[in-house]
């Protein structure tokens, strides 16, 4: 049995030399040292031999097996190299190639500014509140000094989806809502971003859909001071340190005193020019001491306390930021427009 262990090493070895390629040198490893190769053959007749020579022939039959594998081993090495390197050969990267340029998104810019916006009065400790969409006509207009027969409905066309139910034409619900949650106690300071919706042919400065942001604080002597230093901090903010603001009285039934507020025309620093009108203002938002009435309906003593409100349409603030003269472009998803505001 030892001659043919012998011979069978011989014989393997032999043909291992001659290997050409992964596959073969497999078949031979089955061929030999598989279950039902050569070497198990000869190895299972081990039964018939006497106590003294079973070791002996185990270990020549390991010593085979050894030989063999590690000239198994050995090759695998070799086929291994050879297909890694071809692999390079074939994968290679021409680094001096130009690269594929990819196009860049960005934030869309109504989004950007709104969140500008956000950042400037997070800054000065607001929090930010929000409401639901679709709202009741109490939240809508009667808590906000708007009775069912108040002419200044007409003022906002709304979009009724019963007769108590309707598409919020300002984000002012979330105020009272944001009262009623407080339950009487002070400070309140919020701003209430959103989207509204009011029954208005589009045009380049109205849209039947546009976004608010709408601000209220409430607490011991807040006084119409507290909210021109507010507002002139955040024109500052968004249009630069140079901005001055005016306060033109007017009318807003859930404010009293009301005001419009304009700013210093950012292109011609208020000089006048085309942009301007040759005034040398643009308006930006509205504002107001918070009406007694609205504050009673929130919950509020107005004996006790008082407060101020404002809101601004992002749209206006954006046209005005980026010297826009359309805002639909902000909606037509056009990428000529759009890409302009990727390094912004």
């Amino acid at each position: 049995m030892k001659e043919r262990l012998e011979a069978l090493r011989t014989e393997a070895l032999k043909e291992l030399e001659d290997v050409q390629n992964p596959q073969q040198l497999n078949d031979l490893r089955v061929k030999y040292l598989g279950k039902k190769g050569a070497l198990t053959e000869i190895l299972r007749g081990m039964g018939g031999l006497s106590a003294e020579e079973r070791p002996v022939i185990g270990q020549v039959g390991n010593e085979v097996r050894a030989a063999i594998e590690t000239v198994i081993e050995e090759k695998q090495a070799v086929f291994l190299q050879a297909e890694t390197e071809g692999r390079l050969r074939a994968e290679t990267i021409d680094v001096s190639l130009p690269g594929k340029q990819l196009p860049a998104g960005a934030v869309h810019p109504l989004n950007k500014v709104a969140q500008e916006i956000e950042d400037v009065f997070i800054g000065m400790g607001y929090t930010i509140a929000e409401g639901p969409e679709v709202e009741t006509d109490f939240y809508n207009f009667e808590a906000l000094n708007l009775p069912k027969d108040h002419p200044a409905r007409d003022m906002q066309d709304s979009f009724y989806i019963t007769d108590e139910i309707l598409m919020r034409t300002h984000t002012s619900p979330v105020q009272i809502r944001t009262m009623k949650a407080m339950n009487g106690q002070t400070p309140v300071k919020v701003i209430c971003p959103g989207k509204v919706y009011r029954r208005d042919d589009d045009d380049a400065t109205h849209s039947f859909q546009f976004n608010q942001i709408e601000g209220l604080v409430i607490g011991p002597d807040i006084r119409m001071s507290d909210l021109k230093g507010t507002l002139l901090q955040f024109a500052q903010e968004m249009f630069g340190k140079q901005t001055q603001i005016r306060l033109r009285p007017s009318f807003f039934p859930f404010t009293e005193p009301s005001a419009e507020v304009d700013v210093t025309c950012a292109q011609c620093g208020g000089h006048g020019c085309r942009m301007c009108k040759q005034t040398g203002w643009l308006e930006i938002l509205g504002c107001g001491m918070v009406h007694p009435r609205v504050l009673e309906m929130g919950g509020y003593d107005p004996n006790e306390v008082s407060g101020f409100a404002f809101g601004m349409g992002v749209e206006r603030i954006a046209l005005l930021k980026y010297e826009i003269d359309d805002i639909r472009h902000f909606y037509t998803n056009d990428l000529r427009f759009l890409s302009q505001f990727v390094r912004m």
